[in-house]
Formats: C-alpha cells, structure tokens, sequence
C-alpha cells in the first residue's frame, strides 16, 4: 500500500519526541501517578507522549485513524490506521527503571505494516516495515540489520517476562514454572524492552499473559522482519486473546508445547 514509507519516516520523528518528553519526567520528584479504571498506573508522561503523537500524526496524514491507550479511538478514511502505546513500562517508569519505551504501529488496511519500538533511556530502537527488515539504532547512532539469535537450545536460551504475578492472576503459574524449568536463564526484562532484546539476537522468548492491542501491535512487523515469531500462545495469531510469545523463530514449537492450553 503505498504510503508506508512515508509513514515509517513519521513514526521514527514521533517516537523521537516523545522519547524526549517522556524523559523531561524520568526520574524527576513530584511526578503524580493515577489510577485508570482498570487500576493500571498513569503520569502526565503517559498522556502528554500521546498527545504528542497525535498531534504529529494529524498534522501529517489527517485521515488517518488512530487508536491509543490513553485517549479515545479517531476514526479515518484513508486505510491506514496508527496504533500507540505512548509509554510501555509505566511502572518501571515511575520507579526510576530505564526498561521503558514508545511503541508504535501502522495498520495497512488488515496488515501490521509498520513497528518502531523506541527506548529512551537507553538511546536503543528497532523497527521495521514490512518487506524492508527489521533495523535497530543504537546508543552509538549506528543503524544496522536487527536479527534474532540462532539458539535452538531451549536449555541454553534466555525467557524473559514483564510480571510472574500475571501467570498467577490469569490461572497458568504452570508456564511460567515449566519455562523457567526449561530455559537456561530466566530474567524479567519486560514490557516492550525485551521484545526489543528478542528481535536483536539478546533473548530468544519474551512472554506476556496479559496485554492490549496497543502493547503488542508494533511487535508483530518488528519480530518477523527480524526472522522471529509473534503469536498468541495456541501458536495463532490472535492478538486480542491478550496473551503473547515473541520467540526467535527456531524455538516456537518447543515453546508452544508449554503454553497450549491442552499442555500437560
């Protein structure tokens, strides 16, 4: 569809500023964390990096729908639509953690055509269109080809996740305990973050029990350009099942095998 390149350009410029805003915040006294209405924490960071995004969005491609967490959905006429998570990571946020960042993604009509991952903190971003590759953008500057691990050693690869908690709150602590059981290094480096580390060859699993269209929609371009998997945990592509694994590619039935529903 064209238009997507345009619209990646856009994207990259808009994680950037609202990198830099969300950072005027970070680890600065006085900032006041909400409670929304299903209890997940807010700050001024979270609603002005939207903000900041939709206006960069509006001003540029003016029919274009966006969808984002903190603000009601804009409807659009042009096939494209943006999604935003404006600040992925809030709690690690509000505690001073650096593992945060902006996710966003570009649907072209029923395809995610478009994923930027960025990393304020860390100066580190990986992102993609579809066709193009996946590319990442270091604390040096440098941009060069994103790619995931070549580990085919479950017993020898990294599983990352965002909260052990939520395996217990949806009623399956059994795949986190047989993952860590399975995996050679268990560590919660989460939220978008250690989506970032699978499609940069860091990690091999990432997994979420619990997540919005706008958590996981910019992954899905960033892992299969980068050669790895996006799916739900039956090993589809229901995103809306609010329960994802990113894997690089050659651990996916292995994986899968402990988080099916119909696992031992």
């Amino acid at each position: 569809m064209s238009g997507t390149k345009q619209r990646l350009e856009l994207a990259l410029a808009a994680a950037q500023e609202a990198g830099k805003l969300i950072l005027s915040y970070f680890q600065c006294e006085g900032v006041v964390t909400e409670k929304k209405a299903d209890a997940s924490p807010v700050t001024v960071a979270d609603r002005g990096a939207e903000e900041a995004l939709r206006r960069m969005i509006e001003e540029s491609f003016p029919e274009d729908a966006i969808l984002g967490e903190e603000f009601p959905e804009k409807p659009g006429s042009s096939g494209f639509r943006w999604i935003l998570d404006p600040l992925d990571g809030t709690k690690s946020f509000i505690r001073g953690v650096p593992l945060f960042g902006t996710l966003i993604a570009v649907q072209a009509e029923d395809e995610f055509a478009i994923g930027v991952i960025h990393i304020p903190a860390l100066n580190e971003c990986v992102f993609a269109q579809r066709g193009g590759g996946a590319w990442y953008r270091g604390p040096d500057g440098e941009v060069r080809k994103a790619r995931v691990s070549s580990c085919a050693d479950l017993g020898t690869a990294t599983f990352l996740t965002t909260d052990v908690a939520h395996f217990r709150q949806i009623g399956r602590a059994d795949v986190f305990a047989r993952l860590e059981e399975a995996a050679g290094l268990t560590r919660t480096w989460g939220d978008c973050y250690g989506y970032l580390l699978v499609a940069t060859g860091r990690a091999e699993i990432m997994i979420d029990p619990i997540v919005n269209l706008w958590d996981a929609a910019a992954l899905v371009p960033v892992l299969e350009e980068a050669g790895g998997t996006l799916t739900d945990w039956e090993g589809g592509q229901r995103l809306d099942s609010g329960r994802i694994v990113a894997t690089n590619g050659l651990l996916l039935h292995q994986v899968l095998t402990l988080t099916k529903t119909s696992s031992p």
